[in-house]
């Protein structure tokens, strides 16, 4: 009987969000965005567009590829289009919440692809259905529709600043009318976004690898808290909230990232090797050789390996076509669900003293399975070095990660960790260290999964009554 593959022993990915605008091929250039967005969601994806007054939507569960025909693409007719990946953080993994969400209102029609999560989503959820509003969806990106479809004001744009004063959490965001764009950065900057140029046509993208791949100029990030309108009279930009610090989310560097992507003013490639360079000089090791877990510790690995002399050997390999169920044989397999994924080259590692290069530890169960993994392989020992910090708190927002119960390092000493995992020596880059890797920019980051700092309050307190933020305050007009 096929079982369900166990929940990788990660941080899962947020969600990525493609717009493109004034361009004939806007469907297929959104699909081919989401293509190089799907390590940002795996879920679900969608696609929405604009012709001619009229708008269409094609939603589907599973990847791009899978869900994209190039029949699916010619019912997506326009030169208006916005797509999105998604990996739930909010809201549970169904067709009914996938995006981008198409609805109909008194104003006309519109769609919305969101990546981040609002920290106050539940409290505005329920004053609007105090106030007749019916959800169709269990995601937290619906509430901002629903305040957008409230707002009095007259044009769209005011409609959605309007509506976005009233939130609170991480948006990057695209909406789309019948004949414009709406780009929006939540104030203090976590999830990315950035704008390109292509024939004309404006893009928008998490990531500047959507610009390489259809070969758009990239032009800059969309900076926290600004809000674009792009339509017929090209692009106008607003700064429309109170100015708040930048918090960009290290998490992006660490792990979500790809690693070609320009995010926060750097290539991740170049941070993740910093980060192992830095890992080296602060805790090494005498051994043979330095081996990344794929294929988020390949850059750190060879940051360390390279501070530190010791050789740089693929000697973990990954399986990069695993699905969601599998079908176990009968006569159970120890550590199954790893093995899977990954594979070690004996040649490589017996008679070694291995350091294994990873960029965080959630539960440690997966740790657990890699170290057994390495010794049963030969290895003399097995030293685990980690390019972040200990991660102590969850993330809220836009991050999937577990309650702080279930975070290893949030109830155990690193000491207790390191037995756990059965390694012979555990250390992680000191939150300091990392930071100060970072520059001058080292005091824009959101680390609060590290030190429990949120920039935003998760519960609420200190900001006035959500009643009167959706129905009592006033926008002007842009």
């Amino acid at each position: 009987m096929p079982i369900e593959f166990p929940a990788n022993d990660k941080f899962h990915e947020e969600c990525g969000v493609v717009a493109v605008y004034g361009h004939p091929e806007a469907a297929n250039l959104v699909y081919l965005g989401l293509y190089a967005l799907q390590h940002r969601g795996q879920e679900s994806a969608g696609i929405a567009t604009s012709d001619r007054g009229k708008m269409y939507v094609e939603l589907g569960m599973g990847l791009v590829a899978d869900i994209f025909t190039s029949q699916r693409i010619k019912k997506l007719p326009g030169n208006i289009a916005i797509g999105h990946n998604r990996y739930s953080t909010a809201g549970v993994s169904q067709i009914v919440n996938a995006q981008p969400c198409l609805i109909n209102y008194a104003k006309g029609s519109m769609a919305l692809a969101h990546n981040g999560n609002l920290v106050n989503a539940d409290q505005i959820r329920e004053a609007l259905v105090d106030e007749g509003a019916i959800f169709q969806s269990s995601n937290d990106s619906e509430v901002i529709v629903h305040l957008i479809a409230h707002s009095h004001q007259e044009l769209f744009v005011n409609r959605v600043i309007e509506a976005l004063a009233g939130v609170q959490g991480a948006y990057s965001l695209a909406l789309m009318t019948e004949h414009e764009v709406v780009v929006a950065r939540d104030p203090h900057g976590f999830r990315p976004l950035c704008l390109g140029r292509l024939d004309g046509a404006y893009i928008v993208a998490s990531e500047s690898c959507v610009m390489d791949l259809i070969e758009a100029e990239y032009l800059r990030e969309v900076e926290p808290g600004e809000v674009l309108l792009i339509n017929e009279d090209g692009l106008q930009s607003f700064f429309p909230f109170h100015r708040q610090e930048t918090r960009r989310c290290i998490f992006e560097h660490i792990y979500f990232a790809r690693p070609d992507s320009l995010i926060f003013g750097e290539y991740t490639y170049s941070v993740r090797k910093r980060m192992g360079k830095a890992l080296a000089n602060q805790s090494p090791v005498e051994a043979d050789i330095v081996v990344p877990v794929p294929d988020s510790g390949n850059l750190s690995a060879l940051g360390y390996s390279e501070e530190s002399g010791i050789p740089f050997e693929m000697a973990l390999i990954r399986n990069h076509y695993v699905g969601r169920t599998f079908i176990e044989p009968q006569s159970p397999i120890r550590h199954f669900g790893v093995k899977v994924k990954l594979n070690a080259v004996k040649k490589l590692i017996s008679g070694k003293r291995v350091i294994i290069i990873d960029d965080s530890i959630v539960r440690g169960t997966t740790s657990r399975k890699i170290v057994k993994m390495v010794r049963d392989a030969g290895a003399k020992e097995v030293h685990v070095r980690i390019s972040s910090p200990p991660t102590l708190f969850p993330c809220f927002y836009g991050i999937d990660t577990p309650n702080r119960d279930e975070l290893i390092a949030s109830r155990h000493t690193l000491e207790e960790t390191r037995n756990f995992i059965t390694a012979d020596s555990l250390e992680y880059l000191h939150l300091e260290n990392m930071l100060n890797m970072m520059g001058e920019d080292s005091g824009k980051f959101c680390s609060a999964c590290f030190d429990g700092q949120y920039p935003v309050d998760i519960d609420g307190r200190g900001h006035q009554p959500v009643q009167l933020q959706l129905f009592g305050s006033e926008t002007p007009d842009v």
